[in-house]
């Protein structure tokens, strides 16, 4: 077995055991916090300092990673997520209120450190060929996780308690640690790091000036982010409106369907002809295209069959969008990719937050359907602003062939 084989089945299996960990704690812990205090505004500060973690990640993780990069860094997250929620284990409970936030941004900023260590590296763990195969099985393998975890969490709460399941969510994160340790990284070019020194963001800018169509990939991500944030808002209150006797088993099977349409739009990703830039890029902007649509549809429904069969294409847009966004930019150059993988972090950590913000109060105002019909309806303009910038700078380059683009 070649070592790129080898180290993508390492990475599969720990970014499964992972993410299923962060489901598992992100729905036990929202949980816990609300029984812990009995307010919804603590609540939503432990959200908001999950949140912020990510920011802050995001924000440091460039630099980070251009001083420590390999598998050490990525084991280090993991064991910091593992000692976290091991906190809960031992302090007593009149102590835990005040310290949960800032265990909710721990976790947040070890996530997407892990995350962006990960994703940036991933061209010198894995061959060129491979990689758009591995970042469809890294996806779905992230859904499995979250369909797992998710389902879990309840069963196991309810089942044997919240200690039980801060413990086990211990154990996920220390063997997701034990997969990352296995790893072997290959050397980065020796230019890689020649322009470090007039500083990553603006070698960013810079960057995104030469490669338009990826920075219209990260504005159309940031549009989705928002509409994902509007989704997420509604689904427990779409559920109760629907099924008021059993909201949340309306809510784990849509969930479940969700997902399983994201593993296999990831598989299919994977396996459609054609591995060059543009067939990434379009399969990405085909998927936002089709879980937007997939969304707003699954929104309008007044049953619960309508809402798990659009909850299947809003799944299979998903998984198209996230292999192709994944596979495409780690194409960049070392210099580039790890700033960019950033950047991205920062867009979807503050546009999720600010969209969940902003996309409440609509809820008290509008039916479900009219709220998921704006915000989805984002990305879907900003998708036609892309496609209309395509073809008049494809105009202008047919009108001035001996131009310098």
């Amino acid at each position: 077995m070649s070592t790129s084989t080898r180290n993508a089945q390492l990475i599969i299996a720990a970014r499964l055991i992972s993410d299923f960990g962060a489901f598992l704690n992100m729905v036990a812990l929202a949980t816990y916090v609300y029984l812990l205090s009995n307010s919804a505004m603590s609540v939503g500060v432990f959200l908001a300092s999950r949140v912020g973690g990510g920011v802050f990640a995001s924000l440091i993780g460039t630099r980070f990673y251009r001083r420590w990069a390999g598998r050490l860094p990525l084991i280090a997250f993991d064991l910091l997520r593992a000692g976290l929620l091991g906190l809960l284990l031992v302090l007593p409970v009149t102590e835990q209120a005040l310290l949960l936030p800032v265990i909710a941004f721990g976790l947040g900023f070890g996530n997407s450190m892990f995350a962006i260590g990960l994703n940036s590296q991933l061209p010198h763990l894995i061959e060129g060929d491979q990689l758009l195969k591995t970042n469809a099985w890294i996806t779905s393998a992230s859904s499995a996780a979250m369909v797992g975890g998710s389902l879990v969490a309840g069963l196991l709460v309810a089942a044997f308690g919240f200690e039980t399941v801060f413990a086990l969510n211990v154990v996920t994160y220390l063997l997701a640690a034990l997969f990352i340790l296995p790893l072997r990284f290959a050397r980065p070019s020796p230019g890689a790091e020649a322009d470090h020194e007039r500083g990553e963001w603006s070698a960013l800018r810079q960057g995104l000036r030469t490669t338009p169509v990826v920075a219209a990939m990260l504005a159309v991500a940031m549009a989705d982010t928002l509409g994902s944030a509007a989704h997420n808002v509604g689904l427990p209150i779409i559920s109760k409106w629907l099924t008021p006797e059993s909201a949340s088993t309306t809510l784990g099977l849509m969930l479940a369907v969700w997902a399983c349409g994201k593993l296999v739009g990831a598989r299919i990703a994977s396996r459609l002809k054609g591995s060059d830039n543009v067939n990434l890029e379009r399969r990405f902007f085909f998927g936002v295209l089709l879980m937007s649509c997939g969304f707003i549809l699954m929104f309008q429904q007044q049953t619960l069959y309508g809402l798990l069969l659009f909850s299947l294409p809003a799944g299979l847009g998903d998984g198209f969008s996230e292999v192709g966004l994944m596979s495409r930019l780690q194409r960049e150059p070392d210099s580039l990719r790890l700033p960019i993988f950033s950047f991205l972090t920062l867009l979807q950590m503050t546009g999720f937050g600010v969209g969940m913000l902003i996309a409440a109060p609509f809820y008290a105002w509008w039916a479900p359907g009219a709220v998921v019909l704006l915000f989805h309806g984002i990305p879907l303009a900003t998708l036609l602003v892309v496609k209309g910038l395509a073809i008049r700078g494809e105009r202008v380059r047919r009108s001035n062939p001996t131009r310098d683009f």
